[in-house]
């Protein structure tokens, strides 16, 4: 059966206020979700993309070709199967950007094409207001990162600029999204594992003729590490005569929580966001720098499944990490 979209509500009230904005006048607005393979971040924009309030005029959406990448991937999604008549672009440059079969072999320089695929852009996306939904941004082509940050700047563009992408170490996809990121009023959205809670919600979803116990969902959340793919797939193969052992826990024992791999530097990092202390402070009770303290923030909340400080600062509280121990396991 079909199951509907359950947590995330900070992040669908983040992209909703960001629609709004645009709806307001200022464009374009960009909101970039982040997460590790399974966290949803694509049923996220579906559900986002449901709820827009007004519904947007044009919607437009292209990911990476994941196998043999060209330049342009993204736009060539996006024209793939729509009518290029009338679009302001040269016919030879628009069959480069659209990848057709029969484009020329004359190569163009990379600056005009990048103007013309944003003036293709300008032109789908008319008076607005348009989305546009950029999938999988960390498997791009270089040319299709650099169209997504020219768009992000593209002033009076009357669009919602989505973009998902996972972690990524690839000095371009780290400048793009940062990039992004750093544009006014830009909405940064990173997925954690879903909560015991909402685990509950999808299993109430599935077997709505079952009581779901909070054991038997911190049970399933366990398995499953919170990772809404692997939810999915556990709920999917799971046949309908085995969903009673599926639902109970095992007996006497206390629900467990997935165990958190940190390193000595990230739980000494971990304790001070306990403390409250502020990255400048953490640095120099650390002796490193200010920039390796965010990656380590960074990281914690990825690890921890938290959405901000505060979070990963109560996480520390529930699971006193004075030293590696309980759910966090040091590694050197």
């Amino acid at each position: 059966m079909p199951v509907t979209l359950v947590g995330r509500a900070r992040e669908r009230a983040e992209l909703a206020a960001a629609w709004t904005a645009l709806s307001d006048g200022a464009g374009p607005q960009v909101a970039v979700v982040t997460g590790d393979a399974g966290t949803g971040k694509s049923a996220l924009v579906a559900a986002v993309l449901g709820e827009l309030d007004p519904a947007p005029g044009t919607v437009l959406t292209g990911q990476a070709r994941i196998h043999s990448p060209a330049p342009y991937d993204w736009l060539a999604a996006v024209l793939s199967g729509r009518d290029t008549r009338g679009l302001p672009a040269p016919t030879p440059a628009l069959a480069w950007l659209a990848q057709h079969d029969a484009a020329p072999v004359e190569r163009f320089a990379p600056g005009a094409l990048l103007r013309v695929a944003t003036r293709v852009v300008r032109a789908l996306a008319g008076t607005g207001p348009a989305v546009l939904v950029v999938e999988d941004l960390h498997a791009l082509d270089p040319a299709s990162l650099n169209l997504v940050g020219e768009l992000a700047a593209a002033t009076g563009l009357p669009a919602l600029l989505l973009v998902t992408s996972r972690p990524s170490a690839d000095p371009l996809v780290a400048r793009t999204l940062a990039r992004l990121t750093g544009t006014p009023g830009a909405v940064r959205a990173h997925l954690g594992p879903l909560r015991p809670a909402d685990v509950a919600g999808v299993l109430a979803q599935v077997y709505p003729d079952r009581e779901i116990t909070p054991g038997a969902a911190h049970e399933v959340w366990n398995r499953t590490g919170g990772n809404a793919y692997r939810l999915t797939e556990l709920v999917a193969t799971t046949p309908a005569d085995d969903v009673a052992d599926l639902l109970v826990a095992p007996a006497g024992e206390p629900p467990t929580e997935p165990t958190v791999e940190l390193t000595a530097r990230e739980v000494e990092v971990l304790v001070c966001l306990r403390d409250g202390m502020a990255n400048k402070q953490i640095a120099r009770a650390l002796g490193i720098s200010v920039r390796t303290v965010t990656v380590h923030v960074s990281n914690l909340l990825r690890k921890t499944g938290t959405a901000s400080r505060t979070e990963a600062a109560l996480w520390a509280v529930r699971h006193s990490p004075h030293a590696p121990s309980l759910t966090s396991r040091s590694r050197p």
